[in-house]
């Protein structure tokens, strides 16, 4: 799961970061007119949010949010703790709110628990050849038998699955797979994909290299046909 935490408090942002990326991705973001701006760009499965930020305001945050129709889960958390601002954030559309400073294991468990409610209502079965890819488990089986990917060739995996037939460029890959800030090698993504192909020999799909551009998966018929 990839996860946005908006919170300018570099301290707290960093101990949230620690205790959430052994299971996920987190991209951390201080300020509310930069949290507003990669909102528009990129799709998150879980927004935890501070409501008093520099740029724009966390209420203004989410209302733009649910303004642009986006159904994103997300996750107050705020030194606030009047009755009528939790009222307002929850009439803007947040999902949950949490008062700090709140203990850590609610705070992992609320997350738990909104990332089981968005994971159950978007689940879905791609298959797609001889491949199967469960979006929710993250799981993927050739003819029903699993295949031992890293979270990352994962990451990869269902990004190329979404835009099947599609080029996706390795810089967008490098952005669903690391994030925004972490300072990574420009041929990661190679070492990945070189990886992934390998594995998905046996399973129906090619993925190929668009120099220049970028990578697609194609069932191996179309993309013999296409040349």
């Amino acid at each position: 799961m990839h996860l946005l935490v908006v919170e300018d408090d570099a301290g707290l942002a960093e101990a949230l970061r620690s205790t959430l990326q052994p299971e996920h991705r987190v991209d951390c973001i201080v300020d509310g007119l930069e949290a507003d701006r990669l909102l528009r760009r990129q799709a998150f499965d879980l927004v935890i949010l501070d409501l008093t930020l520099p740029g724009l305001d966390g209420l203004d945050v989410l209302r733009r949010l649910r303004e642009r129709g986006a159904h994103t889960p997300v996750l107050i958390l705020s030194a606030r703790n009047a009755n009528d601002e939790r009222v307002r954030a929850l009439n803007l559309g947040a999902d949950d709110y949490l008062v700090k400073p709140a203990m850590l294991d609610e705070f992992e468990a609320r997350v738990r628990a909104l990332l089981r409610r968005a994971g159950a209502f978007r689940s879905e079965r791609t298959t797609v050849g001889r491949l199967a890819f469960d979006s929710a488990l993250r799981s993927v089986t050739v003819d029903g038998q699993p295949i031992d990917l890293s979270n990352r060739e994962v990451s990869v995996l269902e990004a190329l699955l979404r835009h099947r037939g599609q080029i996706v460029s390795k810089e967008r890959l490098m952005q669903i797979v690391y994030g925004v800030h972490d300072e990574i090698g420009s041929n990661t993504i190679e070492v990945y994909v070189h990886r992934l192909r390998k594995k998905l020999i046996s399973s129906g799909l090619t993925l190929r290299t668009s120099h220049g551009r970028g990578y697609a998966l194609d069932r191996d018929d179309l993309s013999r046909n296409g040349g």
